[in-house]
Formats: C-alpha cells, sequence, structure tokens
C-alpha cells in the first residue's frame, strides 16, 4: 500500500467516525474489530490503537524512526504530507489554536 492509499483510508476512517458516533465509540474502544467490520485489513502482527484529541487534550504521535529514508521520502516528510489532506486543516486548526 503506497502511502497515498493509507492517507485515503486514514482520511475515510476519520470521516466514518466523525460521521457515525456507533463506529467512533467501538473505534475508541476497540479499534481492531472497528476496523475489520468496517472492512479494513489489518496486517498480522500489527496493533492498532485509537485516541480522540478534544480541545483540551491533543495526541502528539511520534512515528517510529524508519531504517532509511530516501531523498524523495526525506523531502515529503518535511513538505508536512504525513497526512492526509481531509485531515490536514483540522490538524493546523487544532495546532493554531495553542
Amino acid at each position: 500500500m503506497t502511502q497515498a492509499d493509507t492517507n485515503k483510508v486514514y482520511a475515510q476512517i476519520v470521516a466514518k467516525a466523525w460521521a457515525d458516533p456507533a463506529f467512533k465509540a467501538k473505534l475508541l474502544a476497540d479499534p481492531m474489530i472497528a476496523l475489520k467490520e468496517a472492512g479494513h485489513t489489518v496486517p498480522e502482527g500489527l496493533v492498532v490503537k485509537a485516541v480522540e484529541n478534544t480541545d483540551k487534550q491533543v495526541y502528539l504521535v511520534v512515528p517510529a524512526k524508519p531504517r532509511e529514508l530516501s531523498d524523495a521520502q526525506l523531502n515529503k516528510v518535511a513538505g508536512g504530507s504525513a497526512f492526509g489532506d481531509a485531515v490536514t486543516g483540522v490538524v493546523g486548526e487544532i495546532i493554531g489554536s495553542f
């Protein structure tokens, strides 16, 4: 799966959680089951945890350090494209409120 595919799936999951309170509750309580029921495949051995940012608490996720990045990958990270476009604006608004 490419980074663009991952970003698209992430944006779909966030949009579904925003639109469907029951899905959001299940996603926060048991993300592995919620994702499976929503038709998303989680690779074996991968554990997914879901948390929710609020206006009083924001989670900063530090990605695992990659073994080695290509110049193109470094430029992409430095350019801020680690999030899907659908979420980037919201994250920017949250960070801008500090």
